[in-house]
């Protein structure tokens, strides 16, 4: 494998469990491999959209699970295979996929932000994997919002979070908190309030855990095609048609 080139800032994609601490993802009639089939299309998408990027690294973080290895190995294999062009320059120099032990979410972030900075990143960006719908514009922005403050949030309407980001160190230790708590946006934006940190807040946005957030997702889908993008979440609206024709039949 060709050196990785490196840069001062990363995107890093976690791969969140069906069930993580305070959040599910349970799409009713959904389920199964049907299930896996589109979570991996909202990974396969945004990562895509993460090598659109100039200058960055892209670092894709699982639990060491079997499942989920061979989860991750369709994942790259299939993107190994699809992309072209820049996109696989990208993805063959400046994509790397790393392994954590299963453990409580505050604690697997910790980790990826203490793995990023000690690697020698200045900017770590943190995405979870059920954000599909998320644009390279939007991702550039939170980027360039870090590069500006201390941390980057993006909270989704239930107060939880769909990003999250931190620049120069570890600001604050994730896994102190309570991420099944109603509240743990405001608690870890306070913390670094008290800290006199800075931070910057994006969007509000939206992670697809439910049936509700599936039907918001194929409605900005069908906007983004409508206002000329055919490239955001292409995978997962392939899955989704053929999901949706198989649960027609």
């Amino acid at each position: 494998m060709p050196p990785k080139k490196k840069h001062d800032t990363v995107i890093a994609l976690c791969i969140q469990e069906p069930l993580e601490d305070g959040s599910t993802m349970d799409l009713g009639a959904i389920q199964g491999d049907d299930l896996k089939f589109l979570h991996q299309a909202f990974i396969t998408d945004t990562i895509t959209n993460a090598l659109n990027l100039n200058n960055i690294d892209v670092r894709l973080y699982a639990t060491d699970l079997p499942e989920r290895k061979l989860f991750v190995r369709i994942v790259m294999d299939y993107l190994g295979s699809k992309l072209s062009g820049r996109k696989a320059e990208r993805f063959q120099t400046r994509f790397q996929s790393f392994e954590q032990p299963f453990e409580r979410w505050g604690i697997r972030l910790e980790n990826i932000f203490r793995d990023c900075f000690e690697a020698g990143y200045r900017n770590v960006l943190v995405i979870g994997s059920r954000t599909p719908t998320i644009t390279a514009d939007m991702m550039k922005t939170a980027l360039r919002m870090l590069k500006a403050s201390d941390a980057v949030f993006g909270p989704t309407p239930e107060g939880r979070y769909y990003m999250i980001g931190m620049s120069g160190s570890p600001r604050i230790n994730l896994s102190e908190f309570d991420w099944k708590s109603p509240s743990i946006y405001s608690d870890v934006s306070r913390a670094f309030d008290e800290k006199e940190l800075s931070w910057s807040e994006l969007e509000i946005w939206y992670a697809v855990e439910n049936p509700d957030e599936l039907e918001i997702m194929a409605r900005d889908i069908n906007q983004y095609r409508f206002e000329g993008d055919k490239n955001t979440a292409r995978e997962t609206e392939i899955v989704m048609e053929r999901l949706l024709n198989k649960l027609e039949h």
